[in-house]
This record gives C-alpha cells, structure tokens and sequence, in this order.
C-alpha cells in the first residue's frame, strides 16, 4: 500500500535522474528531459510528490552539466517545484492541456524571468527557445503517456493485486 506507492514516486525520482542525462542541444547548454517523470509522479501522487521530483531531476540535471548556474541551480530547482505543483492541481482536476499549457508557459517564460535582471536580456532571449522546445517535449510526452500509465499502474496505486 504505502510501500508501493514510495517505491513508485522513488521510480519516477530516479526515472528524473535518467531523464537529467538525456541532453538535448540548446542555443545555451541542453535542454534536459527531467521534468517528465516529475508531471507523472504530480500526476498520479499530488504536487508535493512531483514538486520533490521536479527538484531532484533539475538539480541532477544541473549537476550532470557542470552546475553551469553555481547556486542559482536552486532557484530554478525551486520554480520547477512550483511549475509542476501547479500542473498536479489542474491535471488532477481534470483540466489536462490547460495544465500542459500553463506549464509550458511558465516553464519556457516565466521561470526565466529572474534571469533577465540577473544576467540580461541577451541570456533570457537565447534561453527561452531552449526551454519551450524541452518544455513542449516533456509536457506533451506527459499530457499523451500519463493516462496510459495511470490505467496500467491503477490496481498498484490503489494497492490492490490483480
């Protein structure tokens, strides 16, 4: 019951590692493929299981690549947090492309924004079409797979046996 569901959301934790290794070439750095697993763990387990999720996966990711940012790796780890409590919230009311939508958004946009006063509009401009490209790869993966993996996992989730 609980056990299967902590070993589930470590799953999808280490399944943000992995994705943190998958690099796609960005204008600046790569683009990672960690905050899927996260979408899925707020998904199926709430938001603060996908926000922890969404935080380890970014900083793994950020570690894999040399922690380019130093500390600001944390910030950003922070707003992935929120990002994908956000999406947990209206995914699981039942507002799914609005949730990807919004997660495109502020993942690609909004999250960035610190980023335009601290290092300028040069950084924010060659960052955003990284971000919306990685961001429309993990969210549409996620929008299309998650019901697929929820309708497998649902007797483990519940904690019922087949």
């Amino acid at each position: 019951m609980k056990s299967r569901r902590l070993t589930l959301l470590a799953m999808l934790a280490a399944l943000s590692a992995v994705g943190a290794a998958i690099k796609i070439p960005a204008i600046v750095g790569s683009v990672a493929l960690d905050s899927f697993p996260a979408l899925l763990a707020g998904a199926l387990f709430g938001g603060p299981a996908g926000a922890a999720a969404a935080g380890v996966g970014h900083l793994l990711s950020a570690l894999f690549s040399g922690m380019p940012l130093g500390p600001l790796h944390v910030l950003i780890a922070a707003e992935m947090a929120i990002l994908v409590c956000f999406f947990s919230f209206l995914y699981r009311t039942g507002k799914h492309w609005l949730a990807g939508i919004l997660f495109i958004i502020g993942n690609s946009f909004a999250a960035p924004l610190p980023f335009l006063f601290l290092m300028g509009e040069a950084f924010y401009l060659s960052i955003v079409p990284s971000l919306l490209a990685g961001s429309i790869l993990n969210t549409v993966t996620a929008i299309l797979i998650i019901p697929r993996i929820v309708r497998a996992l649902e007797h483990t989730i519940e904690g019922k046996t087949t």
